[in-house]
């Protein structure tokens, strides 16, 4: 499973028009979005590269000050690529950064992979009651 798979925070390796293509086209979460905010985004985040021989098949991106939050976004692995274990190797990449051991709280909102993600130890809120959100699901195809 994912032997193949070779993962990277090394930005520089990143394939940023395919990171963008995916998103902006073939995710359900990031529809319309702009080529500057996917750049911008991975700017200000520790990113997760995943490459079998010299091409990118999957990624990840996480939100944190590094001591006390994170947030796990844009998770995906090419839909070619998809059955080989290889988004299990990046959530376990993510999960064992050593920039992200001993955090509070670790967030992500997943429409359809919740089994990926619990085997992590995420669960639905605790005290679902004292979290707030703003929430603009369409903001990309709107975006000027």
């Amino acid at each position: 499973m994912g032997d193949n798979l070779h993962i990277s925070t090394d930005k520089d390796q990143l394939d940023l028009a395919l990171i963008h293509d995916f998103l902006s086209t073939g995710s359900s979460w990031a529809q319309g979005i702009s080529l500057s905010t996917v750049r911008r985004s991975i700017e200000h985040s520790l990113c997760f590269g995943g490459y079998v021989g010299s091409g990118q098949v999957a990624f990840a991106r996480v939100i944190s000050d590094f001591a006390t939050f994170a947030n796990l976004v844009d998770v995906f692995v090419l839909p070619a690529h998809r059955g080989k274990g290889y988004g299990k190797c990046v959530v376990d990449a993510v999960m064992s950064h050593p920039h992200l051991q001993g955090l509070r709280r670790f967030t992500l909102a997943t429409f359809d992979a919740h089994e990926l993600y619990a085997r992590h130890g995420f669960t639905t809120p605790v005290r679902p009651d004292t979290l707030m959100e703003i929430y603009r699901p369409g903001i990309y195809q709107s975006a000027p």
